[in-house]
């Protein structure tokens, strides 16, 4: 009888790859991670709920990131909680960002002139990430720390990046979006919210007024890289008695002008006829 054939390569690999070519385990690893970053703290039996994975694979992948200090556990509120490797790895990408080295001088300005707090963020899919911030001495202040998201519709930063698109990045970004109503001032439809995108092309500068916080405003401009598509936005958000509507084209131009500024510094193109030059000549409501 014949000996059976031996296979040639390698043999497969003990470890479970899902249809894209990605190991799960550590795609599972890195939602447990992300998830963590986003809720700042989470029980075990939580997480286990939101990401959809046994309380028992969590608190394996939980154990090892903590051997390895990505993420830290509270023993006397039972919950977990990012750990300092995660945050010296999120600084290495801050320290390698052109957009936010450029940015910070430009961040310190722009509170200094307009008496509000400054933000620096970048597009992640449907949301934006803050990353950088000079913040007001005003005693009543908004206030975003590192890695916070919003969601791009309701957010003065994000709504400048969305106008300034490309219309197929554009039309990409609003099919993956969803027009959550966070207070009855957000945009919730795509006809009011293409309304606004087109007034903000034609100023220069965003608002978003109390559309994601009640009782806070904030006005923003996008950044762009070398091929002219918005890399990351600048703005300024603080209490919205602050933000009259007077005073809303003067704080315009200031954005803008950063916008363009940090823009220039970094290499980038703005889009054909986007100089800024007429800002606050549209309505903004």
């Amino acid at each position: 009888m014949e000996k059976p054939k031996r296979q040639r390569g390698r043999p497969r690999s003990q470890f479970k790859e899902s249809s894209a070519g990605t190991l799960q385990s550590l795609d599972r690893a890195l939602a447990v991670l992300t998830s963590i970053a986003r809720t700042e703290r989470i029980t075990l039996s939580d997480l286990a709920r939101e990401i959809d994975i046994p309380a028992a694979t969590v608190h394996r992948i939980l154990t090892t990131l903590q051997n390895h200090s990505f993420v830290a556990f509270d023993d006397d509120r039972q919950e977990w909680m990012i750990g300092i490797e995660a945050y010296r790895t999120g600084a290495a990408f801050l320290n390698r960002s052109s957009v936010l080295e450029v940015g910070r001088p430009f961040l310190r300005r722009l509170m200094q002139d307009t008496g509000e707090t400054a933000n620096l963020a970048v597009p992640d899919g449907a949301e934006v990430v803050f990353v950088g911030q000079a913040e007001t001495l005003n005693p009543i202040r908004a206030f975003f720390a590192p890695g916070t998201r919003t969601s791009m519709h309701a957010s003065g930063t994000g709504k400048a990046i969305l106008a300034t698109m490309s219309p197929r990045s554009l039309e990409k970004a609003l099919s993956a979006m969803t027009l959550t109503a966070f207070t009855h001032h957000t945009r919730v439809t795509t006809e009011s919210l293409d309304r606004d995108l087109a007034r903000i092309r034609g100023r220069g500068w965003s608002f978003d007024g109390e559309e994601r916080y009640a009782g806070m405003s904030c006005i923003g401009a996008a950044i762009f890289d070398e091929t002219g598509e918005p890399c990351a936005g600048i703005s300024v958000s603080g209490p919205s008695v602050r933000f009259e509507p007077e005073r809303l084209a003067a704080l315009g131009d200031l954005v803008a002008q950063a916008a363009r500024e940090i823009t220039h510094q970094i290499g980038g193109t703005p889009p054909g006829g986007a100089s800024g030059d007429s800002a606050g000549t549209a309505p903004v409501a």
